[in-house]
């Protein structure tokens, strides 16, 4: 496969790069994430205004600076990599890609707050009992009005502590499964009956419970079409998957390169044990799957244009070699440094967390297989 970057998109690889190497070292990320907050809103201000990258992916029409879903792989590559806890990925891929897609009303004004770094969003769409379905929702939206009012309860809301707004899935009609009547709203988290439960997650990161007790929100806050919104969510939703997957190249690639350097400093028998044969084996088999992850995640984001069915085969196939490879590097690093490897003082460990939550984030491997599967027979009937 040729690919082969443009000339901005190396400049803000390169950019993103060294403003992390120079403020988001191993240490000052820990001392962040341990912190009430959790996170630097200093940092997310910084993304805005001196580097400019929270505009990246949206078009010069919106005011951004014209790229797409490539630059959003660059970003999240290079925040893979220094394991950023920011909320990029539900503000600027989810977020801003039911603002794009969704022709909603005010969607340009929402968007420039979010270039701007006024606005921050998190995805509330997971329930209880949905597993990976997206379509499994028992939070409902009546209509009240010319507006709507919610009640429900969304689990694990990445980012919510930080978030201005929430993107909720509810359902506006039909039964629980069905396909039909969904619908999407962007709320302000200010609004009277949004309660949240906050807590931080394994990897370093914040999440909430959110429940909606009698949320009453304008028809402004619909994204899309009323009872239609399936196809839109599960557009955004492989957006998502893609750029989680970008992600992870980054964690992937440093997992592989902190145990490298770790068996060439790490003696026994009087002998670095980088130089024992099945080790090296074993650490080429790392660089395999890194290899094979950045390739998958590649033909991903360039099979995000395609028609619906095709683009959620590439990036089913994408999060199932992404999965494995998580799972096999991250667990061979963590057997190579030994114990000292899970200890919060060494970064290997953190790595290895956000690689163990992204196996299944937005879904496990199995699950992408079966809808892979699927997917490959309705194609073949």
């Amino acid at each position: 496969m040729d690919f082969s970057f443009t000339d901005e998109q190396s400049m803000l690889r390169d950019t993103i790069a060294s403003y992390l190497a120079d403020r988001y070292d191993f240490d000052t990320r820990r001392t962040a994430i341990k912190s009430p907050t959790g996170w630097r809103p200093e940092v997310w201000k910084a993304f805005a205004d001196e580097l400019g990258i929270l505009g990246a992916s949206f078009s010069e029409e919106l005011g951004g600076l014209g790229g797409g879903a490539i630059d959003n792989m660059v970003v999240m590559e290079e925040f893979g990599k220094a394991l950023v806890v920011e909320p990029y990925l539900g503000t600027v891929v989810i977020g801003g890609g039911f603002l794009k897609h969704g022709a909603s009303a005010g969607a340009a004004d929402t968007i420039a707050k979010i270039i701007a770094g006024e606005v921050t969003i998190a995805f509330a769409y997971a329930e209880p009992q949905g597993r990976y379905n997206l379509a499994n929702l028992v939070t409902t939206a009546r209509k009240d009005g010319a507006g709507y009012v919610l009640n429900g309860h969304k689990a694990v809301v990445i980012g919510a502590p930080w978030a201005t707004h929430l993107v909720v899935t509810a359902r506006t009609g039909g039964g629980q499964r069905d396909a039909g009547g969904i619908s999407v709203f962007l709320i302000d988290k200010a609004t009277p009956g949004v309660v949240t439960r906050d807590y931080p997650t394994v990897d370093g990161r914040r999440a909430s419970e959110v429940f909606f007790e009698n949320v009453s929100v304008g028809a402004d806050a619909l994204i899309g079409d009323e009872g239609a919104a399936l196809p839109l969510i599960e557009q955004v939703v492989d957006e998502a998957i893609a750029a989680v997957c970008a992600e992870s190249c980054g964690v992937l690639r440093k997992l592989h390169e902190g145990t490298l350097d770790y068996t060439k400093q790490r003696k026994q028998f009087g002998v670095p044990i980088a130089s024992f044969q099945v080790l090296q084996h074993r650490m080429v088999d790392m660089f395999i799957q890194l290899e094979q992850a950045i390739s998958m995640t590649y033909m991903a984001h360039i099979k995000l244009s395609e028609p619906a069915a095709d683009r959620a085969k590439a990036i089913s196939a994408a999060k199932v070699q992404i999965g494995r490879a998580c799972k096999f590097v991250g667990q061979n690093a963590i057997q190579l440094h030994g114990g000292m490897g899970m200890t919060d003082e060494m970064a290997i460990g953190h790595y290895f967390k956000r690689a163990t939550m992204i196996e299944g984030e937005f879904g496990s491997v199995d699950h992408h297989l079966r809808r892979y599967e699927t997917l490959s027979f309705d194609a073949a009937a």
